[in-house]
């Protein structure tokens, strides 16, 4: 789908940057940071932990817990969030102190999300005193009341939206409960936590645990490897708070501190650890992590993040790369099927009137589907939600939004009006999952289609690829390459900068059947610059072109020992 090219606008009557490289400037301006303290990602300027509603009784809990040595569970979410939340949470309460904990992770097939009652059935099994739960949990009513029953606590540490109603748990924290005071509202689940481990420190130390223990305080900043991947892998905006906790998790990463788990990772995904940027975090980390979640279990990829032992964490991530490329298989035979439902629907692509896509096959898998979306409603630029068969009747759906769209408020919308339509549903903006009944297929597509109208009735569904403006040669250097990459963290809400510009095309070749090799020129230069631009549909097409506007980032090609800078296209236009 052609793409409207759009340059960001910049307030520069906001500026208190001081002496910066011109462009460097430019890009911070458009991406709302004007001043130098926006840029200080030191620790020290974390909100205060207390600022979490539910702290105060979040930590009571707990100190109550590691002096009567309660067995404590951990019952994590099965994505990368997930994953690095329960690690965090085990290790952080083991160094305070804990001497009895354990996790349970649902298998996404058996159990489905959450503190399901079924699940709480297999966690009494172990007798816990206290269930943990991280990355999920705000609105899992039916299991809380099961673990009440049962006698055991819980604890409720998530980020996702709550409903009107909260679940009766001895405590939640959840930044996005109404009324809670702290600054950012886009911490990832493995960033809740985190902040619970800190004020639960606090609180120890103020009482003098770790002498009275003959414990050595220690520093909880070691986990910050794993808030970083988890952080970056859920794709929640990087707003101020989040880019500290990234930018930290990264520069550990960088000067070798890191767990055994995420070296093993990288290693196999061939990244360098020493310039690992929060994309690759998102694009080769994330991912090999996640296919544990969507096709086995994800106890695979948090014992990796766990392990201590390289030998024993470099087999599992070789498990995990597996399974990646098993998940990218089923991916493309997905991606084919929903591409032939397309094709037998209004073309979609050029009606307006076609606000959303919901896509079905019975052969689908359950652990894919969000991939699936995701593809999709970019290729659309519209909501997509993809369901794959579930038990005893019923469809599992993974919703992938576009901006202009709040996917849970729209899904809440249907549920108000359609109270039996949705048999389950939560998530965020951007994402969300639901349940419905395979019979009610066609009413809720009716339903989910209707109700995004009325949202974007107003907005053009262009699609729309924004740049921070063009280059000149001088700029297209190694240098001004890596000065970009230090620039970060760069993700969600504060996106990496693409640049864009007419270029001469001096070679172009097809390579690995869907990659476009080229080489580049600006009209008049001098320079000549290797671009790579992946996943092209119809490569064919765009052999002999001579020129093209480009939308680009700029990257580091490194080849037996030798860097030299490349442009990685996103968009390509011909112009002769």
């Amino acid at each position: 789908m052609l793409k409207k090219v759009v340059q960001r606008s910049v307030d520069r009557h906001r500026d208190q940057l001081g002496d910066l490289d011109p462009v460097l400037k430019r890009i911070y301006l458009s991406r709302g940071i004007y001043t130098p303290k926006a840029l200080d990602y030191s620790l020290k300027q974390l909100p205060s932990p207390s600022l979490l509603s539910g702290m105060e009784t979040m930590v009571a809990a707990l100190l109550a817990a590691l002096k009567a040595n309660k067995k404590i569970l951990i019952l994590a979410d099965f994505d990368a969030d997930g994953a690095t939340s329960c690690a965090v949470a085990i290790k952080g309460l083991r160094l305070l102190g804990a001497q009895q904990v354990s996790y349970v992770v649902p298998n996404r097939f058996e159990y489905g999300y959450g503190l399901t009652p079924e699940i709480v059935a297999l966690a009494a099994q172990s007798e816990p005193d206290i269930i943990i739960t991280v990355d999920n949990g705000i609105s899992s009513f039916e299991g809380v009341e099961a673990a009440r029953k049962a006698g055991i606590q819980v604890l409720i540490t998530d980020h996702h939206l709550p409903g009107m109603t909260l679940p009766a748990a001895q405590a939640i924290v959840n930044p996005n409960v109404e009324g809670d005071a702290f600054p950012s509202k886009a911490l990832a689940g493995v960033g809740v936590i985190f902040y619970v481990l800190l004020a639960l420190r606090a609180q120890l130390r103020a009482i003098h645990w770790f002498s009275e223990q003959q414990m050595i305080e220690p520093n909880l900043a070691q986990l910050l490897d794993l808030v970083a991947l988890g952080t970056i892998a859920d794709v929640v905006p990087l707003d101020y708070v989040n880019r500290i906790l990234v930018f930290q998790g990264l520069s550990r990463i960088k000067s070798g501190h890191c767990c055994a788990g995420i070296n093993s990772l990288i290693e196999i995904s061939g990244r360098n650890p020493k310039t690992l940027s929060a994309t690759d975090l998102g694009f080769a980390i994330g991912p090999r992590l996640n296919a544990a979640g969507r096709l086995d279990d994800m106890a695979l990829g948090i014992e990796c993040l766990l392990s201590s032992d390289p030998i024993e964490s470099k087999q599992m991530a070789q498990q995990l790369d597996h399974l990646n490329k098993e998940r990218k298989v089923i991916e493309t035979q997905m991606k084919s099927s929903a591409m032939s439902i397309l094709a037998t629907l209004s073309d979609v692509e050029a009606n307006a009137t076609q606000s959303a896509v919901c896509l079905y096959d019975q052969q689908w898998h359950q652990g894919v589907i969000g991939i699936l979306a995701s593809r999709i409603k970019d290729k659309l630029n519209r909501p997509v939600i993809a369901f794959a068969k579930a038990d005893h009747g019923y469809l599992k759906g993974s919703a992938r939004s576009i901006s202009e769209i709040h996917i849970r408020d729209v899904l809440n919308d249907i549920a108000t009006e359609n109270p039996q339509l949705l048999s389950k549903f939560g998530g965020h903006a951007m994402a969300a999952g639901l349940t419905i009944k395979a019979c009610d297929f066609d009413l809720f597509t009716k339903a989910f289609i209707q109700r995004t109208q009325q949202f974007i009735a107003d907005f053009d569904l262009t699609p729309e690829i924004y740049t921070d403006g063009q280059l000149t040669e001088d700029y297209l250097t190694l240098n001004f390459t890596e000065l970009i990459a230090a620039a970060g963290p760069w993700g969600q809400k504060h996106p990496e900068p693409f640049f864009d510009g007419i270029f001469d095309v001096l070679q172009i070749r097809i390579v690995g059947e869907r990659h476009l090799k080229l080489v580049l020129r600006l009209p008049l230069g001098g320079k000549l610059i290797d671009a790579i631009y992946f996943f092209v549909d119809k490569p064919e097409s765009w052999l002999g072109v001579r020129q093209i506007k480009a939308v680009y980032k700029l990257d580091t090609n490194e080849f037996r020992g030798q860097r030299q800078l490349q442009f990685i296209l996103q968009h390509i236009i011909k112009v002769t």
